[in-house]
């Protein structure tokens, strides 16, 4: 029997979202959520609808910036780049994550939290 696909925790897309610019320069939503995919080894996939409202909700934060363009296939494409205040979001989340998923890990194994 197959692995299901993952549900995404409340804040993980933003996150996911955020780095994938980060590391990746500027991209459009199907390169975005293709890369997303990618590194979620075939355990995350991402509709369009879901990515989309991502990329609002991150837009209207002024965590990223968005410009018209040309994707590879010659298509009218809107590419969405992070800003600074999205780096230092990304930065802040980052640090919540690496907390909340050591915190989840003690929970789950309370042999990592004995001295």
């Amino acid at each position: 029997m197959g692995k299901d696909k993952l549900d995404l925790l409340q804040g993980t897309l933003d996150l996911m979202v955020l780095q994938t610019l980060a590391s990746m320069g500027p991209l459009h939503g199907f390169g975005i959520a293709r890369r997303i995919e990618q590194m979620g080894e075939g355990d995350i996939l991402l509709n369009q609808g879901t990515i989309y409202a991502a990329l609002v909700r991150l837009q209207q934060g002024k965590w990223i910036d968005a410009e018209w363009g040309v994707s590879d296939n010659n298509r009218k494409a809107k590419f969405y780049k992070i800003t600074r205040r999205g780096r230092r979001r990304l930065e802040v989340d980052t640090e919540n994550w690496e907390r909340i998923s050591s915190i989840i890990g003690r929970m789950l194994d309370p042999s990592k939290g004995e001295a």
